[in-house]
């Protein structure tokens, strides 16, 4: 997956936007002010960090080791951190960033969550 790739997918989502509070490399996909991604897009290898389900967490971290690992910076049972442009397949990425992207907005108060619905 490319950045360009990458940050289009973030921004696909519904009110997904991109912010940058801890400067200008840093690229912070939020949903209704809460995180599901933050990357450097100009870093190599491309590597974001993704929110996860623990035992999804625990499960994918066994299944791709070094393309996968505990969220560098985060909290390591709920985030990882992955190799975007390396040897994962495309699909699987995008899987894991909508993944982040749907725990987060199940997290948000319903009133978010219903704004989101009719977005």
């Amino acid at each position: 997956m490319t950045p360009e790739e990458l940050r289009a997918l973030c921004l696909s989502f519904d009110a997904a936007v991109e912010d940058f509070p801890f400067g200008p490399e840093i690229s912070v996909f939020k949903v209704r002010g809460k995180l599901f991604a933050l990357t450097n897009l100009d870093a190599r290898p491309l590597k974001v960090n993704l929110k996860c389900d623990p035992e999804d967490a625990i499960r994918l971290r066994a299944d791709h080791p070094d393309l996968i690992v505990p969220g560098w910076h985060m909290n390591k049972r709920h985030w990882n951190t992955v190799t975007a442009d390396g040897d994962l397949p495309d699909r699987l990425v995008r899987e894991l960033v909508e993944d982040s992207y749907d725990l987060v907005v199940a997290g948000l108060p319903r009133a978010e969550r219903l704004r989101l619905d009719r977005a």
